[in-house]
């Protein structure tokens, strides 16, 4: 490993590119430390509760930027969900799945109009934390009436704006001139920076008492065991092999070769986990803002829909299963891939073209849909079983160990491709 590294060093143009991603990383990590004007942090440390409500989760991709209300408080957050809109509307509106499919000129259009609901998106959740922080007491009273309302309030609003549209400038450049996907990329390091904390609550659990001295080193254990369980379903994939027909072309013979498409078992990524989080967050943030009547229904019904309850448990798993199958279906269309293989010549040995190969294709898909939908899951709700069992709640949230080690995979496969063009042995052998 430490060979690789030197060789990576060695070479110039690839020094570069990390020394660049590097030093981006380091600029937002600052912005994550700058406080925003007019704010009082202290007021917001209760904001967030055990993690489990929106606030936490928000908290979490932001990487505690968000609860310490500093410029880069919404991170990275409404570019990822313009781009989940964009990804749907591209399927639900023909102009923009036309775009899709226009080559480089149609991406870039769509990435402009990405940028454009980025910062529409950064504008409606800065106010909506605006009016948030006035409810928490977060703003001095001073600010709170005449002209310096509008004054703070705009600055305020504007201030979480701008660090917003910094962070998505700041992913676009190391996808441009750094290594890795830098939307990826800064995800990754705002949850990593959150990792010291994760350490410091296993230290704490480890001083309390005999029953934690084997607790935390099995602790420690599970979650080397979880690294290595999804990047073995990370890596996973079904093989559909396909022939292609020979042709002649003047006096050359073109195709004959054997190919295959990769399948992922984990077709969407995270997605599905980020979405029912998302959602089942939604009861728990309600009661922040609305206390319901002790021993009535409401009551009842927020309690059993605790994030440590086991109705929660039950309704994320099915929460994760479901989005998944929509995940794919949206991303995935059977028709498409059965189209693009017979328009190439090609077949699916045992298949005939067409409809058959649909059905075939479709088959796949479903199967291994389900494969990845129960791996989502299991990882997903496994924390909670272990923190009622064990009473040690750690930073174990599978949507955090799932993004740490794709980006991780997905860098170092890209770093493995630039090192193989030049002739050095890669991370992956």
């Amino acid at each position: 490993m430490l060979e690789v590294v030197r060789n990576t060093f060695k070479n110039p143009e690839l020094r570069k590119k990390i020394l660049y991603t590097v030093f981006i990383l380091v600029i937002f990590r600052i912005g994550s430390a700058l406080p925003a004007p007019f704010i009082d942090a202290s007021a917001l440390v209760g904001l967030t509760g055990d993690g489990n409500n929106i606030f936490g989760y928000l908290n979490m991709l932001s990487g505690g930027a968000f609860q310490s209300a500093t410029m880069f408080a919404l991170s990275i957050q409404p570019y990822i969900n313009a781009s989940i809109i964009m990804q749907l509307l591209t399927i639900a509106i023909p102009a923009l799945e036309r775009l899709s499919k226009d080559g480089g000129d149609g991406r870039k259009k769509i990435n402009k109009i990405t940028r454009f609901a980025t910062v529409g998106l950064a504008l409606v959740q800065a106010f909506g934390y605006y009016l948030l922080m006035r409810n928490s007491g977060a703003i001095d009273q001073a600010y709170l009436s005449g002209a310096a309302m509008w004054v703070v309030g705009i600055t305020i609003v504007l201030a979480f704006t701008a660090g917003a549209a910094l962070v998505m400038w700041l992913g676009e450049q190391i996808t441009e001139r750094g290594i890795g996907n830098g939307i990826s990329i800064i995800l990754f390091a705002g949850i990593i920076s959150r990792g010291p904390a994760a350490v410091e609550v296993l230290y704490q659990n480890f001083k309390q008492g005999s029953a934690n001295y084997l607790l935390v080193p099995l602790v420690v254990a599970i979650f080397l065991a979880m690294i290595v369980f999804i990047i073995v379903m990370t890596n996973a994939e079904r093989r559909i092999p396909v022939q292609y027909a020979k042709r002649v072309v003047g006096r050359k013979m073109y195709g004959g070769q054997s190919s295959f498409i990769p399948i992922k078992v984990s077709m969407s990524g995270v997605m599905p986990i980020i979405f029912a989080s998302a959602f089942l967050s939604l009861p728990s943030t309600i009661t922040m803002f609305w206390t319901p009547t002790a021993g009535g229904f409401w009551d009842k019904f927020f309690g059993a829909l605790s994030p440590t309850g086991a109705a929660y448990a039950i309704l994320y798993f099915f929460l994760i299963i479901a989005f998944n199958y929509f995940y794919v279906a949206v991303q995935y269309n059977p028709v498409e891939i059965a189209n693009n293989i017979k328009s190439n010549n090609g077949a699916i040995p045992g298949i005939r073209p067409g409809k058959p190969t649909v059905n075939f294709i479709s088959k796949v898909i479903s199967k291994i849909t389900m494969v990845g939908a129960f791996f989502l899951a299991v990882i997903a709700i496994f924390p909670i079983i272990f923190t009622n069992a064990s009473g040690i709640n750690v930073s174990l949230g599978g949507t955090s160990i799932i993004i740490i080690v794709g980006v991780a995979l997905d860098t170092m496969r890209q770093m493995e491709s630039q090192m193989t063009m030049r002739h050095h042995r890669g991370f992956l052998e």
